[in-house]
């Protein structure tokens, strides 16, 4: 009886995670192929024969080739300094370069454009000439990678920290009798984490793929813009969904190969035994060299595009007009986040106890499933959920926040649950089996053993949730209905029609109403874990 009652709720869970996830994609791919009652290719068709679609491609591989290629070079090496070396302040740099990652991606598209733009700073201190210069750079592909390169630095930064945290410091320490720290990172430490370079690679590369209010920002046209476009300004579904395919085959086709290649050696994520005596790298003379390089480049990607902004806004007029039009938007970002953070902390612990466990045979498609969606471009998820839930019987959904909520879950849910599988991986089983031999059924096994053991999963979760769901554009852009707009979208609509103040100062306040919480909420986390291990 325990055992059935752990597999139907399990199981109501997949079910719930594929209603919300996999139906709304089957839902657009269904329609798209039905046109005034019959079955019809015409919008793939006039895919594969359109020019403009070749452009589009070579657009968006071109973008995100170069995104991965400057991140993977500049992410690496920061991460190995960060991760292994005495640098001081390593942890204020970490959380210094995550930060780009956690605001929605065209506000930092806006700050440089208020320092490189035809009217920004630099127009003010050098004149219009070099203005003009500087605007033409941004406004074009060498722009959106510079942007999106600031944003997604941290992802092969942490993933190179984390994996180097794995690693037997024995080999490292046989290493050093025969060669320098140089020898020993390229001959040893990198080749051992090289899946985990690989997965960020793959992971920037997906992501800048998807990525949808940078490139429509800055007006550079990949696939996701013109999905986009396609449905929210032509209402044409065939056409936006025939623009979102490509983007859903590379996705397809990357996440095969991680199946195939790298999913055995970068899944079982868990610290070394022996990770008190990591080996730590002494800079020695280079320790100030490499601090104020380190301290100049927080500096021009993270801190002076929030300098920018707040000089643009400076002025208590900006913040009021601003929290006038957009106070209530405000609200609605920090409750739906809360909620969607939530939701995903729930399902995401039970989907990453599946996986751990292996509860299931199709364990593996799930984890699957998670990622696709993770890595899918939110365009695609929001034309999805409106193609499923926009009917007279399902209003109840579509004409209320609940779809917004339901989009944070398909998007977000691989996040919470990986965090929960990493989590598991450091709890022995033998708890769960000792209650379980002492008479004691699933569910009490999981209320008073394994959710207590898993708080800092649950924790962890609930930040990396709220803070994605906070951030989140593309998705609520697509489904939120009348009245119901958040402020990452309000900031975006205010943009054809709002003094460049009013912008600063509605960027400003998002991102301080996302790295404020952000903090103290990790705050929370530091303090009792160090408690605990007191």
């Amino acid at each position: 009886m325990p055992q059935l009652q752990r597999q139907v709720f399990l199981g109501s869970i997949v079910v719930l995670l594929l209603i919300v996830g996999l139906l709304p994609l089957l839902s657009m791919l269904f329609k798209s192929m039905i046109i005034d009652g019959h079955f019809s290719l015409e919008a793939y068709r006039g895919l594969l024969a359109s020019r403009h679609q070749w452009v589009l491609m070579r657009h968006s591989l071109a973008l995100s080739s170069w995104v991965t290629l400057l991140t993977l070079l500049v992410g690496v090496p920061l991460g190995v300094i960060l991760g292994k070396t005495d640098l001081p302040l390593r942890r204020t740099f970490a959380v210094l370069f995550v930060t780009p990652l956690l605001i929605p991606s065209y506000i930092v598209a806006v700050s440089w454009f208020d320092l490189l733009g035809s009217e920004g700073l630099l127009a003010d201190l050098l004149g219009n000439p070099v203005a003009q210069m500087t605007n033409s750079f941004l406004f074009s592909l060498s722009g959106c990678v510079a942007v999106l390169f600031t944003i997604f630095l941290p992802i092969p930064m942490l993933l190179t920290m984390i994996f180097l945290r794995t690693i037997d410091p024995s080999l490292e320490e046989a290493g050093r009798l025969v060669s320098g720290w140089f020898g020993v990172l390229k001959g040893i430490s990198i080749p051992l984490i090289l899946p985990a370079v690989l997965l960020a690679a793959m992971l920037v590369f997906l992501l800048s793929f998807g990525e949808f209010s940078v490139p429509a920002y800055l007006r550079y046209d990949v696939f996701p813009v013109e999905s986009f476009t396609q449905f929210s300004a032509f209402y044409h579904f065939q056409a936006a969904t025939a623009a979102a395919v490509p983007l859903v085959a590379v996705t397809l086709l990357l996440l095969l190969a991680e199946a195939l290649f790298l999913q055995e050696k970068t899944y079982p994520l868990r610290p070394s035994a022996t990770i008190g005596r990591s080996m730590t790298i002494a800079l020695g003379p280079y320790r100030k060299g490499v601090f104020v390089l380190i301290t100049l480049l927080g500096f021009v990607i993270v801190i002076l595009p929030i300098v920018v902004l707040l000089i643009e806004s400076a002025g208590m007029d900006a913040y009021r007009e601003a929290l006038d039009r957009a106070g209530g938007s405000l609200l609605h970002s920090l409750y739906y986040a809360a909620l969607g953070a939530t939701l995903l902390t729930f399902v995401g612990f039970f989907v990453g106890y599946l996986i751990h466990h292996r509860t299931v045979r199709y364990w593996r498609m799930i984890d699957s499933v998670t990622i696709f969606l993770f890595a899918l471009p939110g365009t695609v998820i929001g034309i999805g959920l409106i193609s499923l839930w926009n009917t007279p019987w399902t209003n109840f959904v579509y004409a209320t926040p609940m779809i917004i909520i339901l989009g944070y879950l398909a998007k977000y849910t691989a996040l919470t649950s990986r965090i929960t599988a990493a989590q598991l991986a450091q709890i022995s089983p033998s708890m769960e089996e000792a209650a379980q031999v002492a008479g004691a059924g699933w569910f009490r096994r999981m209320v008073l053993i394994v959710i207590p053991l898993s708080w800092r999963a649950l924790l962890a979760g609930w930040i990396v949730g709220y803070l994605f769901s906070l951030r989140d554009t593309e998705i609520t852009m697509l489904v939120y209905p009348p009245g119901y707009e958040t402020l990452p979208v309000r900031i975006y609509t205010l943009m054809a029609n709002g003094s460049p103040q009013l912008i600063a100062a509605l960027c400003i306040i998002m991102i301080s109403a996302t790295l404020l919480p952000a903090a103290l909420l990790w705050m929370l986390y530091h303090t009792m874990t160090t408690k605990e291990i007191k």
